[in-house]
């Protein structure tokens, strides 16, 4: 039986309010060569039918594979706890906090996330939340443009080719000089990316860990930018900006990251979080919305939208952004995993995380030809060089039910016998030893 929202009664009002007869007067504005011959649907099916026809396909799915891909993205764990909580209707049916005297719980759960970002990144001020880490990247390099009124931005080439290729498209019709610095062996060349900077310079762009998992201190390169009064714009991971040098104590203005790793699942590539801040000197220029704390008149704490200059409260060129989808409901799972784990719980999933990068790096280097692209440190993920093509010995794998990593071949020409392989606190040593064992093979 097909499913029809309107009845035949409802269906004859609406013609009425119209003022027309029929459905097809309705659509006789339409000339008869612009309407289809036919929809080409198959028979309808049955609700169980259709229920075993997507679970077969859903069956299809390889998902028992040991996972060692990243590449920006990472499988973390996350407490049954957080998806207990975001999934009570109040969160996942609640939109935009236009008014504040009903969205307070919104408004604070918007405003607690921002301060845990602050404070993960050592910066002053957040947003609540952007599409994604590439989007992100995009609006801070906007940002920088309308500060310093320049147009040049330097590019570390260490910096996710993803994200470059969106900061392509994203830029492609603008007036906007992008400078690419060539990485030096898997590391970023702070050297070249300094002599870049002149006058003409608005921002340049830099990740730690980089794109090869090398673990950077850019101070250096954002006191060069400050001499040039260009800013500097980096893009981190969280969950090992809880261990490393934060990214506001080097002297960042701008840093954004991708936010997925935060407790959100991977799947099928989203959805996605894209994480901002900057300083309070910027914080008029940083797009989306801002979530602030206040008082009433009797004293009590209230939560508002401070800032949000996006395309909805001022126009075209005056706004902010014009990407303006924040990812509320993401911002808020990432919020209750940081709850969930503290502190002390996020270094130790970091630790844990690199500890087994550790154990990986030595079992896959023992394995003949296999070597290290260099020497650099890393965090919890590191590149390989091969004796045969990278995505070979992936495809060879693979069949052993094993992802082991992602082909740098692919964004990077000369790399295409180097693997990038990453570990988080969801893999076993069980699990390297398998990869490891199943490399040999390959090779």
């Amino acid at each position: 039986m097909p499913y029809i929202p309107h009845t035949t009664d409802q269906v004859r009002r609406m013609l009425d309010v119209v003022g027309v007869d029929s459905m097809e007067a309705l659509f006789e504005n339409i000339p008869a060569s612009m309407r289809p011959k036919s929809f080409d649907l198959p028979e309808g099916l049955s609700e169980d039918a259709v229920l075993n026809k997507l679970s077969a396909i859903a069956d299809m799915n390889e998902t028992g594979k040991a996972s060692f891909l990243g590449a920006g993205f990472y499988d973390h764990f996350q407490p049954r706890a957080v998806r207990a909580l975001v999934s009570r209707s109040e969160f996942y049916t609640a939109y935009t906090p236009y008014q504040a005297e009903a969205s307070q719980g919104t408004l604070q759960a918007i405003f607690e996330f921002q301060t845990a970002i602050c404070r993960l990144f050592e910066m002053d001020c957040a947003n609540a939340s952007a599409y994604d880490g590439g989007t992100a990247i995009f609006e801070a390099c906007m940002m920088a443009i309308r500060k310093t009124k320049r147009s040049k931005i330097i590019i570390d080439e260490a910096l996710s080719p993803i994200y470059r290729r969106m900061l392509d498209t994203m830029t492609s019709s603008l007036d906007i000089e992008a400078v690419i610095v060539p990485h030096a062996n898997g590391t970023s060349d702070k050297a070249a990316l300094a002599a870049a900077i002149d006058k003409d310079t608005a921002a340049v762009v830099v990740q730690n860990p980089n794109f090869f998992g090398v673990v950077e201190d850019f101070s250096d390169l954002a006191a060069v930018a400050k001499e040039n009064k260009a800013l500097t714009i980096m893009s981190v991971y969280p969950v090992l900006a809880s261990v490393l040098k934060t990214p506001g104590s080097m002297g960042a203005d701008i840093v954004v990251g991708e936010g997925q790793s935060l407790g959100l699942p991977l799947s099928f590539g989203g959805p996605y979080l894209g994480l901002m801040t900057c300083t309070k000197a910027l914080v008029r220029q940083l797009p989306g919305r801002i979530a602030g704390r206040t008082e009433d008149k009797q004293g009590r704490t209230g939560y508002v939208l401070t800032l949000q200059a996006r395309e909805q409260h001022i126009r075209r060129a005056k706004a902010t952004s014009n990407i303006c989808s924040n990812q509320a409901l993401c911002a808020l799972m990432a919020h209750v995993q940081m709850c969930m784990l503290g502190p002390v719980g996020l270094r130790r999933q970091a630790v844990l995380s690199m500890e087994l990068a550790r154990y990986a790096q030595a079992r896959l280097t023992a394995v003949h030809g296999v070597e290290m692209l260099n020497d650099a440190p890393y965090g919890n993920e590191f590149a390989i060089t091969l004796p045969l093509p990278a995505d070979k010995v992936v495809a060879a794998l693979a069949q052993q039910g094993v992802a082991a990593g992602f082909p740098l071949g692919r964004y990077y020409k000369g790399l295409e016998n180097a693997l990038l392989v990453a570990t988080t606190d969801k893999n076993t040593a069980e699990q390297i030893d398998r990869l490891a064992a199943g490399l040999k093979e390959a090779l």
